[in-house]
């Protein structure tokens, strides 16, 4: 029996910035996310692509367990498919905050990941 293995989930700055703010102001949002990052990790890709940017994104929603609406009015998550091993956490936000994310924005996101990612490694 073969061992599946794990996919590396990252965050992106923007991603661990936006959760830091949401923190101050729901309790539980690390709980509520951590399940999904759970199913990244286990190879599911839960949500639904988004079109319009040059990448594999996918949006999902997320309940709020600090607020009782369900997943509407919940958290939306949003993550990039690096590689067939390696998901990255691109940003997460409350639908009564943003009402949705341009490509262009997930395009910047990116980029910014990538320029960060770069600059690490020459470091080392």
């Amino acid at each position: 029996m073969s061992e599946q293995e794990i996919i590396q989930v990252e965050a992106a700055p923007t991603f661990k910035g936006n959760l830091r703010n949401l923190a101050k102001k729901y309790r539980s949002i690390r709980s509520d996310v951590q399940p999904v990052i759970e199913q990244l990790q286990q190879g599911e890709l839960p949500g639904d692509q988004i079109s319009g940017t040059n990448y594999i994104v996918f949006k999902l929603r997320i309940r709020n367990s600090d607020i009782k609406k369900g997943k509407s009015g919940g958290y939306r998550l949003i993550y990039y498919v690096k590689i067939a091993t390696t998901i990255i956490l691109l940003t997460i936000y409350t639908k009564s905050e943003q009402v949705d994310i341009a490509a262009s924005e997930i395009n910047s996101i990116i980029a910014e990941y990538e320029q960060t990612t770069v600059e690490n490694e020459e470091d080392i």
